[in-house]
């Protein structure tokens, strides 16, 4: 910014803070405050405008930007925050300095402009890269974090474990199930994998093809794979595609897929009292009662 308009601003901070924050006010119901309290609203905006003070007095300073930028995505704040609230900004500087020139013409008002402009574009562009870039990144931690959760394999015995799957089965979610599952079969020792595709809303070709690799892949390996969870209208979609399950097991639901997962290990469940029918215990004949 130009020396003699910066000066102008600096020396009147009080009168534009005040200028500036009546008219952002005005903008309450716009959906990055609409959801804040009163408080909340008044502090950010105290704090925002705090760092465009400092912008003029520090050029080159981009660490409260960033600061700044951070806070608002933890907000939930949208990005026309910042952008509304420098140009409300460029707007009220460029009037108050107006006002109080008595050299009013078509010189000074474009030297004006370029010089306030100057100043806030830098501004905006850094404090949108900043909440850009954050926000990138906290997508991809967001990611990582539901794909560590979306095919998470569980041990329930010795030897056996589960892999539920809930949601669309994709090429990239199919590439972590084959990686978990590998992983997960010879960590925990596993004889017996069973994949419970009940909350799986759609089996089409893709998906049973990903099914089968993963399947094979466990086989591999030295264990069985069971696919659980098969509801009416999946088999007759599987059916009607003329997809091949015949090489590995398959259970309309978890608790056969169990039973038969104790089968293929040497264990049953057997009923401590038929006639009550309210105990059961699995009999190992390796290990033992468990």
């Amino acid at each position: 910014m130009d020396s003699k308009f910066k000066q102008i601003v600096l020396d009147n901070s009080d009168i534009i803070v005040q200028k500036w924050l009546d008219e952002i006010d005005t903008l309450k119901t716009s959906n990055y405050s609409s959801s804040i309290t009163e408080e909340l609203l008044e502090s950010t905006n105290r704090e925002f405008v705090n760092i465009i003070f400092s912008s003029i007095k520090n050029e080159g300073d981009t660490k409260q930007l960033k600061e700044f930028s951070e806070k608002l995505i933890n907000l939930g704040w949208q990005l026309s925050y910042i952008t509304d609230g420098l140009q409300v900004f460029r707007r009220v500087t460029i009037n108050f300095i107006l006002e109080q020139s008595d050299q009013i013409d078509t010189e000074y008002i474009s030297e004006l402009l370029q010089s306030v402009d100057k100043w806030v574009e830098p501004v905006i562009r850094q404090l949108v890269n900043e909440y850009s870039g954050n926000w990138e990144n906290i997508i991809s931690l967001q990611q990582m974090a539901l794909q560590e959760l979306s095919a998470p394999l569980i041990p329930v015995m010795d030897n056996i474990t589960v892999m539920p799957l809930v949601g669309t089965v994709d090429t990239e979610r199919a590439k972590l199930i084959m990686e978990n599952l590998l992983d997960g079969t010879i960590k925990h020792n596993s004889e017996v994998v069973l994949i419970d595709i009940t909350g799986v809303p759609v089996v089409d070709t893709m998906v049973a093809h990903h099914i089968i690799q993963a399947a094979d892949a466990v086989r591999l390996v030295g264990a069985t794979c069971i696919l659980v969870g098969i509801r009416p209208e999946i088999a007759q979609t599987i059916v009607n595609l003329g997809i091949d399950l015949s090489k590995f097991p398959t259970k309309s639901s978890l608790r056969k897929g169990f039973i038969k997962a104790l089968e293929l290990t040497n264990r049953q469940i057997v009923d401590l009292h038929p006639k009550e029918n309210i105990i059961e215990k699995i009999i190992d004949p390796l290990g033992g009662e468990s």
